[in-house]
C-alpha cells in the first residue's frame, strides 16, 4: 500500500508551487509523519510543514430511460507538504 497515491496538478496548487508548496492526493489512513517520511524518500527533499484535508464524496445523479440513478464519488485526502526553502518537486521529471 503505498502512501502517496498522486500528485495534484491543478492551477490552484501549481501557483503554491511557486511558494514551495506542492499538493498530493494520500491514503485515507496516513497520518501527518508518514507522509512527510514517504515525500523525503521518494523526492529527496527536507519537509518543513505538511496541512492534511479530508474531502467527502459529492451526490451525483444522471437520468436514465429507466430511472434517475444516484451515488457518491469517492472521499479523498489530501496533503499540502511545504518543502524547504530552495529545493524543488519536479513532477515532470520522468516524462
Amino acid at each position: 500500500m503505498s502512501i502517496l497515491k498522486k500528485p495534484l496538478v491543478t492551477e490552484k496548487v501549481s501557483g503554491l508551487n511557486e511558494s514551495g508548496k506542492y499538493g498530493f492526493i494520500v491514503d485515507e489512513d496516513a497520518n501527518k509523519v508518514e507522509i512527510k517520511k514517504a515525500v523525503e524518500d521518494m523526492y529527496g527533499v527536507t519537509v518543513e510543514a505538511i496541512n492534511t484535508m479530508r474531502y467527502q464524496g459529492k451526490m451525483k445523479s444522471r437520468n436514465t430511460k429507466a430511472r434517475i440513478i444516484s451515488g457518491r464519488t469517492k472521499s479523498y485526502k489530501k496533503a499540502i507538504v511545504t518543502v524547504a526553502e530552495g529545493e524543488i518537486i519536479d513532477f515532470y521529471s520522468g516524462i
